[in-house]
């Protein structure tokens, strides 16, 4: 017996991805749901092109906002993608072959990311291996905003599929930047909300740590210059994050 297959994606701005993410998964999609936070670009009207339910939402975190749209899919089997994401050509037949049998509660699969036009195969970006295919009775969303995951039920079974997710991440390195700033803000209030602490010695230790991880420890030199640059702002992310932090901690905005 056949699945149904939801696809869902969250969105805000993204005419530079969607078209991409939606051919990429019409092949196995009996329904594509893009859930948009009030874009004020050409999303929509890309959206509109395409068989997609297009609806929009506030948005109120990243956690939040894929549980919603995991609630509004209309079969009860799920793949959840980023905009910026697309599938590989051996991930959808991987997830065609399921679609016939499906076995298991839920599916992971690696992402490969493209970094200014480079594909990164270490630094500590890849396999990252996520689960994107499920049976959305299975599990929710969970992790600490930006940073979502899904986190299945103890007595679910997961597999691993073959192939790819493909992700565009960044297309010049002040969209990094711009999305440290963003994401370190986001990850600070998380953290000040689960009554985590930061002092001098974390802001110290801890980028270097970081770097340290995905430069030498992840392999981040094989990735030549791209992994030079992605270890580095990954240390001045993890900076950034710990130093705002303090502020909450001291009763400043940030």
């Amino acid at each position: 017996m056949q699945v149904k297959l939801s696809v869902v994606i969250i969105t805000f701005n993204e005419e530079k991805n969607i078209e991409r993410c939606i051919l990429s998964v019409v092949d196995v999609a009996d329904e594509i749901l893009v859930l948009d936070s009030f874009s004020n670009d050409k999303t929509q009207a890309i959206c509109e092109k395409y068989n997609v339910r297009f609806l929009q939402h506030a948005f109120d975190g990243h956690i939040e906002q894929k549980n919603r749209a995991k609630s509004l899919a209309n079969f009860d089997y799920v793949l959840s993608l980023d905009a910026d994401e697309a599938l590989d050509e051996k991930l959808k037949q991987s997830i065609l072959k399921v679609k016939t049998n499906w076995q298991f509660d839920a599916y992971k699969m690696n992402r490969l990311t493209n970094y200014c036009g480079k594909w990164i195969h270490h630094s500590g970006w890849y396999p990252d291996t996520k689960i994107r295919l499920f049976d959305k009775r299975k599990g929710d969303w969970g992790g600490t905003n930006p940073h979502d995951k899904f986190i299945p039920q103890k007595s679910a079974k997961v597999q691993h599929l073959e192939g790819n997710i493909l992700h565009y991440s960044f297309y010049n390195r002040g969209q990094h930047l711009k999305q440290i700033e963003s994401f370190s803000s986001i990850g600070a209030k998380a953290l000040y909300k689960k009554g985590k602490k930061s002092n001098w010695l974390k802001i110290l230790i801890k980028p270097i740590a970081r770097f340290i991880k995905a430069y030498i420890i992840h392999l981040g030199f094989l990735d030549g210059a791209a992994g030079f640059t992605i270890s580095r702002l990954s240390a001045y992310a993890n900076y950034l994050k710990y130093v705002k932090l303090k502020k909450l901690q001291a009763g400043k905005s940030i």
